[in-house]
């Protein structure tokens, strides 16, 4: 009768202890403190901190949102507030931002609100931002460079609201646009001479009146697109006049804007 099968003993050099993969050396896993520096400064190189928009903060992956804003180190309470207040001040001064800012109270705690006649934002002292439409998109990137210690926020200027409605320009760019205005004229004068030649003296080339009606084709072009530009800029600037007039004539917030408590701020935030 054969002897059962017995079963080997594994070789010293086989155990394993659990504490280390079997085949892989310590020293080849990643560290993840590297790594995580390594993210960082990547995450620096890439995005322009000092003009963080909507943009930036959309194509952030949640891996390098995580590296740039350390939660651990995030500003809270009324010192976030303070400080995106005064953010939303200057960004509101600079027309990167529309709306009225206020600092209301509610249930025995303020928050930042941030309203428009088409959407809101309101931010909670522990950086929470919640509300609706472009305000809230523009907000958000916002409180969250303000939440960081490593940015300096800005001192907001005297006269930070939105401006009066009669003070807003018919439009912008003049001088580009009498630039244009000089170049479309030569080329009319231009075409003009051309075609004079080749009619009344004699020019028996065809270039001439091809060139000629060419740079006429060009001047009249560049005149419409002035004349295209200037009425776009005059429809552009009277829908902001009309907003600002909705804003300022509005006599309470819009209603859907979820916020009851009082302004703390009515000194300040002028309509």
């Amino acid at each position: 009768m054969d002897d059962a099968p017995t079963r080997s003993e594994p070789d010293a050099t086989d155990r394993n202890d659990g504490t280390e993969p079997s085949g892989v050396e310590s020293e080849d896993r990643p560290d993840p403190d590297a790594e995580l520096e390594a993210l960082r400064e990547r995450v620096d190189a890439e995005y322009d901190f000092d003009d963080f928009g909507p943009s930036d903060m959309a194509r952030m992956s949640a891996d390098e949102w995580d590296a740039a804003f350390d939660p651990d180190t995030w500003i809270t309470g009324d010192e976030l507030l303070d400080r995106a207040e005064d953010e939303l001040k200057s960004r509101i001064a600079r027309r990167e931002v529309f709306g009225i800012l206020e600092r209301v109270r509610e249930d025995g705690r303020e928050r930042v609100l941030v309203y428009s006649d088409e959407g809101y934002a309101i931010v909670d002292p522990s950086g929470e931002v919640t509300g609706r439409g472009t305000v809230l998109r523009d907000v958000e990137p916002i409180v969250a460079l303000a939440a960081m210690e490593e940015y300096d926020v800005p001192e907001p200027p005297d006269d930070w609201s939105l401006p009066h409605p009669d003070t807003v320009p018919q439009g912008s760019g003049e001088f580009g646009n009498l630039m244009i205005q000089a170049i479309a004229a030569i080329q009319l004068l231009a075409g003009v001479a051309l075609l004079g030649s080749w009619l009344f003296l004699g020019v028996e080339t065809i270039v001439a009146p091809a060139v000629g009606l060419l740079f006429l084709l060009v001047g009249v072009f560049l005149f419409a697109m002035v004349a295209n530009a200037r009425l776009s800029d005059r429809f552009r600037a009277e829908e902001y006049r009309e907003r600002l007039r909705a804003l300022r004539d509005a006599e309470e917030r819009p209603a859907f804007v979820p916020v009851d408590g009082p302004a703390v701020n009515d000194d300040d935030g002028e309509r």
